[in-house]
């Protein structure tokens, strides 16, 4: 799914966990939704006045120059917003399907809370120490008193927590689907879980007995609650891409009723090359005069005459190249070949060779392109005419859900902000 406003400037600073998994992102494997009663209350629903304040504290350390374009700029505030919004506004959808209770899901999410305490108690407690490394204070006989104490229970824990992760990072990486850790990455795992879990639990005593900071649990609440959030939009965009996938039919339709698509009169003057190609004219001249390939211009800037020298069996779009292999030397194509960048017109210049030494093959060819770039975005690169209907018929479609799941999901979040060290917003 593609996002139109940014929430990374605004969140980074305050969920970037050194545990690095917190910000895991859910499996891509198919996980059945389950329905859930009794719900608690949803945590994803708002973000207060006060929690926006602790973000902003967080940036105003780490990244003094974005909040110097806050203040600056009204637009950017609100695109911010807008963002947070969007998060928790899928977070929620993601938790009212049942989501967040996948056995997978309801793990990592657990793991999430672990992580983010630990972490940030590491760095509060240590932070006068000189290593970076995390859990670099918790030594070996520490880990070893942790094992001794409870240790069915917490082998069994450190189980669920060790297959989850594993699953999860095979979900994103099919490469890695049959993949089994070493002896010495368990161990390693084994060892990062009893460190979490050690200080998490410290952070847990220190603050149920009111000894940590106030202002420094609900920084670690509020890092919970956002890396939490972005765990579950990631579940939930799965579903919602989907939901927005665009049909081919869809395409067509939308095509045959905007001229600015229509291929008639390209596709005529693409048969018009083809037959004075066909008729004898110099094709590589009728190439540098009428093609539209990028890759005509050679590095020095000189044009090419339509030539790909020693292709390789596989390289070329298989329409393209079925074409190719299926003329003989010196031979042009009998009809246009459509791809989804244009028309092409094909002259086989070397046939395959048959040694695997010499199995590549030499072609001319003609595009006549079906290209569309947008006119609303100057940056853009000119994209096949189906790419781009995809793509904005798809944007649409998220967009108009997006909507619909922020209006369901009641998200509160302020209308503005006061950038630290400024006067209040307008």
């Amino acid at each position: 799914m593609k996002h139109k406003s940014s929430i990374a400037i605004l969140i980074g600073a305050a969920v970037f966990t050194a545990a690095g998994s917190a910000g895991a992102q859910p499996a891509r494997r198919a996980q059945k939704p389950v329905q859930v009663s009794a719900q608690k209350p949803s945590p994803f629903k708002s973000l207060t006045p006060a929690e926006l304040q602790i973000l902003l504290s967080d940036i105003a350390d780490s990244n003094p120059k974005a909040l110097e374009r806050f203040a600056e700029d009204p637009e950017a505030r609100k695109t911010q917003l807008d963002g947070l919004r969007e998060l928790l506004a899928l977070a929620s959808e993601a938790e009212r399907e049942g989501l967040s209770a996948t056995a997978i899901n309801s793990q990592e999410l657990k793991s999430i809370r672990s992580e983010v305490a630990a972490v940030n108690y590491d760095r509060e407690i240590n932070k006068d120490k000189k290593s970076d490394a995390p859990f670099s204070a918790i030594g070996p006989d520490m880990i070893k008193q942790y094992w001794a104490k409870d240790t069915a229970l917490r082998e069994a824990a450190f189980q669920a927590f060790h297959e989850t992760k594993v699953e999860l990072v095979k979900s994103r990486n099919p490469a890695l689907k049959d993949h089994e850790l070493t002896a010495e990455q368990r161990a390693q795992a084994r060892e990062v879980f009893a460190k979490i879990k050690i200080y998490e639990a410290q952070y847990e005593a220190g603050a149920a007995s009111g000894k940590l900071p106030k202002t420094f649990r609900d920084k670690v609440n509020l890092q919970v609650k956002l890396q939490q959030a972005r765990f579950l939009a990631g579940a939930y965009t799965e579903i919602m891409a989907a939901k927005t996938a665009v049909a081919d039919k869809e395409i067509a339709a939308y095509m045959s009723t905007h001229p600015e698509f229509d291929t008639t009169a390209t596709k005529a003057k693409a048969e018009k090359i083809l037959q004075r190609a066909r008729a004898g004219e110099d094709f590589a001249k009728l190439a540098n005069e009428f093609t539209e390939d990028p890759g005509n211009q050679g590095s020095d800037g000189a044009a090419q005459g339509g030539l790909y020298k020693d292709v390789p069996k596989g390289m070329m779009i298989k329409t393209f190249e079925d074409s190719a292999l299926g003329l003989k030397p010196g031979e042009v194509s009998p009809s246009l070949v459509e791809t989804q960048f244009g028309y092409h017109i094909i002259k086989l210049e070397k046939a395959l060779g048959v040694a695997p030494a010499a199995a590549t093959y030499d072609v001319r060819h003609i595009l006549v392109g079906t290209m569309y770039k947008d006119p609303q975005d100057p940056s853009a690169r000119p994209v096949p005419f189906s790419d781009y209907v995809r793509s904005k018929l798809s944007t649409e479609k998220e967009d108009r859900m997006l909507a619909e799941i922020i209006a369901r999901n009641n998200i509160s979040v302020p209308g503005d902000f006061a950038v630290p060290g400024t006067q209040p917003a307008k």
